[in-house]
């Protein structure tokens, strides 16, 4: 062939060159490094809105049982007994439908259920949860979320 390649030929020697290539040990530490010092900038900012949309959602859930339990004294002309607990709404309105759009009660974002008394300490009514830790009191994160204090949630 007078020394020159056939096209196939040179076509595997380029193509067999193009997969050699690749990072060194140094550029991929480099980009570790920058991924690493990223991620603690950017992760305790992400986790501090996980914990406050938490008790948002939980301060709307209060919101919506509320409303429910209104409508349910409306039909009923009481509230719930605090033994028929908020599972009433589920099946307490006339026609055998329930006062909320699910099937079932709502657990708060921490997946507790919500607590209620009727009549409540606080208001005619007191619907509440525990926050992240489950235990009575606490502050930021753990702290109760009730229908009497949900305006004061950030």
């Amino acid at each position: 062939m007078n020394g020159k390649q056939s096209i196939s030929q040179q076509y595997r020697h380029t193509s067999a060159n193009r997969y050699q290539t690749g990072f060194t040990l140094i550029e991929i530490m480099v980009v570790v490094v920058i991924i690493g010092m990223l991620a603690t900038m950017i992760l305790p900012r992400v986790l501090g809105r996980l914990d406050q949309s938490q008790q948002i959602a939980a301060t709307a859930d209060i919101n919506q049982l509320s409303t429910a339990l209104k409508f349910y004294k409306l039909d009923n002309a009481k509230f719930p007994s605090s033994s028929d607990g908020l599972n009433a709404l589920l099946t307490g309105a006339k026609g055998g439908k329930g006062y909320l759009d699910s099937a079932e009660v709502p657990k708060d974002p921490w997946g507790n259920d919500y607590l209620y008394q009727y009549p409540g300490q606080h208001l005619e009514f007191d619907i509440w949860t525990l926050g992240a830790d489950g235990q009575a009191g606490g502050t930021d994160i753990n702290a109760d979320i009730g229908n009497w204090n949900s305006d004061q949630v950030n």
